[in-house]
């Protein structure tokens, strides 16, 4: 096993929390518009597995998005995501109360974000990783690049890692 390889290992060996980013992450970033003004987005089913494989491996996720989207409520409602943030702009300061209810440290968490307000909370938690288009110094922030852009399963991705270093 080769040095990056342990490195990751170890971090993902230590995970007992996925705090996930929305627009760039579990979609491509994009805003698509209904001729009625509506607002849709496209999330990928493969991110919804990994809800579910993180979910039957006592790993929770969380969501935290700056956009205020009922999109977003209905989408964390079907995967049974409990605890769903929107329309934060200062992520990281959620990071203390988050760890606090599941009762683990910022070490034992892995954020998934692709743009610059994700950076901060990026620094505190344990793990980091971004989409394969996230933006250059997210990327460069990064304890791991997505092989996958954003909507095209990152959260599965990251899930599958996390798990197989885990057994």
């Amino acid at each position: 096993m080769n040095l990056e390889r342990k490195i990751l290992k170890k971090k993902c060996s230590q995970i007992k929390l996925v705090i996930t980013d929305v627009d760039g992450v579990l979609t491509d970033g994009g805003m698509y518009y209904s001729k009625n003004g509506e607002i849709l987005k496209k999330f990928n089913t493969r991110d919804g597995m990994g809800v579910e494989l993180l979910r039957n491996n006592k790993i929770p996720v969380v969501i935290i998005t700056g956009e205020k989207s009922q999109i977003v409520l209905n989408r964390a409602k079907k995967l049974l995501i409990k605890d769903v943030f929107i329309g934060i702009k200062k992520k990281e300061l959620l990071l203390p109360k988050i760890c606090k209810k599941y009762k683990i440290k910022k070490n034992n968490v892995v954020y998934i974000g692709d743009d610059i307000n994700d950076l901060n909370i990026m620094q505190q938690v344990g793990f980091s990783a971004s989409p394969k288009d996230g933006i250059s110094i997210v990327k460069k922030k990064s304890n791991y690049i997505c092989k996958v852009k954003g909507g095209e399963g990152v959260l599965r991705e990251v899930a599958d890692m996390i798990i197989s270093f885990k057994e």
